[in-house]
């Protein structure tokens, strides 16, 4: 991690030496974006359980945040790793282990991830019982109070760190001061991030039925770090008795692991989809039900390529009654088959939503009844 500024008011050095920084910092961040290397390796996504080790995070009535941060992390890297092919998963930890701040960020930079997924537990004092949902933060100054105490709480991890105060040159996470800092800069992935982070909100409001609290915008240190699309999740209120329950459940942290992936998958679909490229699955043909958007269809084989479809990518094919059916995008929900309908309908007009499964078409309401 390259050097923060002074805690305190800035002066006309210190100023200038974090311009010098964050235009060094900048320089890099695009030949990273820009690399020719990006579009021919596998996606790498890391996976942050937050806390760890000698930090525990939240404190519950019968839980503690870094267990529940670290179970969902395993479990989504897990989903993730079995399903999508094209995707290398790295964490920053997989044990309890405490790991520093500018590692987390480090682990991603190093190993030029596309995707860093931050995972915490949230916790209030005041009117505890009251407070509950799901809300996903991406890299951003913010005057928001309720915000900026998110963020510090997070901070405060460095405080455990050897010589915290020369590593980060003497950024005080407990002062506002320290975040005067963040006004100066403005993070070239933040859209790609606010994207990102708002599928994972909508997986938790819709596949999850967690209360949303939204996408919002913080001065984390961990996010500020890193660079590439970065998000830090906070999954509930570890505070509040009735959602710590299904934090610390499996069945929970099964869904909770779930929506994670499958907004990571959405959002990789979506990128590809962008440059003309299909996503590689574990397995092409599976026993679930999956939602397609139908294209076009044939009694003659087309080859899948984008320009043979009007530039429509994530191209699927389904030979049913001796015709060839063709598709695009790949959906576990019926709803997520609608919004991705509304992008092409331009393009093809009368397209229209099938479900598949086993590689052949099932009813529609059927689909949608068994997956509700």
């Amino acid at each position: 991690m390259t050097a923060l500024i002074k805690n305190k008011v800035l002066n006309n050095k210190s100023g200038n030496r974090f311009k010098l920084f964050f235009t060094a910092a900048l320089a890099l961040m695009l030949l990273c974006s820009l690399s020719p290397d990006n579009t021919e390796k596998k996606w790498v996504v890391v996976i942050d359980a937050g806390h760890g080790g000698k930090d525990p995070g939240a404190v519950g009535a019968n839980s503690l945040e870094k267990n529940i941060n670290l179970a969902v992390a395993l479990k989504t890297g897990e989903y993730i790793e079995k399903n999508l092919e094209n995707v290398n998963v790295i964490y920053t930890r997989k044990t309890d282990i405490f790991v520093e701040l500018k590692d987390r960020a480090e682990i991603a930079n190093k190993n030029h991830a596309d995707l860093f997924i931050s995972i915490h537990t949230n916790s209030v004092g005041a009117n505890a019982g009251n407070v509950q949902g799901a809300e996903t933060y991406v890299m951003g100054y913010t005057r928001n109070n309720e915000n900026l105490e998110v963020a510090m709480k997070e901070n405060e991890v460095i405080l455990l760190e050897n010589d915290y105060s020369t590593k980060y040159e003497g950024f005080d996470p407990t002062s506002p001061e320290s975040y005067v800092m963040f006004t100066l800069m403005q993070n070239i992935y933040q859209q790609q991030s606010i994207t990102f982070a708002a599928k994972i909100q909508d997986q938790f409001k819709n596949r999850v039925s967690r209360v949303d609290r939204g996408v919002k915008q913080g001065p984390f240190l961990v996010l500020y770090m890193t660079t590439m699309p970065s998000i830090l999740t906070e999954l509930g209120f570890i505070s509040n008795p009735a959602e710590a329950r299904f934090l610390i459940s499996t069945e929970g942290q099964d869904y909770l692991a779930s929506a994670l992936f499958r907004a990571c998958r959405e959002y990789i679909n979506e990128i590809e989809r962008r440059s003309g490229i299909s996503a590689i699955r574990a397995e092409e043909t599976t026993d679930e039900i999956t939602f397609m958007v139908q294209i076009s269809s044939s009694t003659t084989k087309v080859e899948m390529r984008p320009e043979n479809f009007k530039g429509i990518g994530d191209l699927c094919e389904v030979f049913e009654n001796n015709r060839f059916k063709y598709a695009s995008g790949r959906f576990a929900s019926y709803q997520e088959a609608v919004e991705y309908r509304k992008t092409i309908e331009r393009t093809y007009s009368d397209a229209f939503i099938i479900a598949v499964k086993d590689n052949k078409t099932i009813p529609l309401q059927q689909a949608i009844e068994q997956t509700r």
